[in-house]
């Protein structure tokens, strides 16, 4: 017979799946609209933001790019898709140097990567069960990324790296099974190469024309600031309640 408790999970499960996939459908048409209108409403709040952060790693400089991307590396939900690219943006304007931009993210992504494995190590899985929420670590990403390193060991550390969700949270199960301290260091600095490399690269290309860029975004605005409604809200129903 299924227990209470298997049976709650699952419905759990099912209401998160409709929840998204509601929340896929919403996303979608508003982007569509957005993008088929021409007159279509705008707050300006997309291309504030990114203003605001772009200043942010122009004022805090190579450190402050280091410190982004360590905080990144450790869990913590601080995207590299958005903090790379801003960068990159800045090698554009002459601001920046590109290996520099790169050679920091890398070392950003060593460091907090470094203190996530010493999490997995010291304090292990049930720890990370416990209070992995709060800091919004996705369950999803970790169960896989345990998969991947108990079938291919070292090879996923290298490998994740440059890969969405999972990239950051492979730390954890490389610390819990005492993954080799020094294959560690070297297989994550060598798969932090090229997605910190992509990343700044391609705000180097669109800060070329970053004044269409700053265009799309704000036809898109209402379509964000729909998107960051319905993050917080799936936070609030299904990640932040003990399960």
């Amino acid at each position: 017979m299924t227990s209470k408790t298997e049976r709650q999970t699952s419905r759990q499960a099912d209401y998160r799946r409709i929840y998204l996939g509601l929340s896929l459908v919403a996303f979608t048409s508003t982007t569509l609209a957005c993008l088929a209108l021409e007159d279509f409403p705008s707050t300006g709040l997309t291309v504030w933001l990114s203003k605001t952060l772009v200043d942010i790693i122009n004022w805090g400089g190579y450190p402050m790019l280091t410190l982004l991307m360590a905080l990144e590396s450790a869990c913590l939900p601080v995207p590299s898709e958005v903090v790379m690219p801003f960068s990159g943006y800045l090698v554009s304007m002459g601001r920046f140097d590109l290996l520099t931009v790169v050679t920091c993210g890398v070392l950003g992504n060593l460091l907090g990567s470094l203190c996530a494995y010493v999490v997995g190590l010291k304090l292990g899985r049930a720890f990370i069960d416990r209070y992995g929420r709060y800091i919004l670590i996705d369950k999803t990403a970790l169960e896989k990324a345990e998969k991947w390193f108990k079938k291919y060991g070292a090879v996923a550390v290298l490998a994740s790296r440059v890969m969405p969700a999972v990239r950051t949270v492979i730390s954890l199960p490389a610390g819990i099974g005492r993954m080799n301290l020094r294959s560690f260091i070297i297989l994550t600095t060598i798969g932090s190469i090229p997605w910190n490399y992509m990343l700044t690269y391609l705000g180097l290309e669109l800060g070329k024309n970053w004044s269409l860029v700053e265009e799309f975004m704000s036809k898109l605005d209402i379509a964000f600031i729909l998107a960051i409604m319905l993050t917080l809200v799936y936070i609030l129903l299904f990640h932040t309640k003990t399960e």
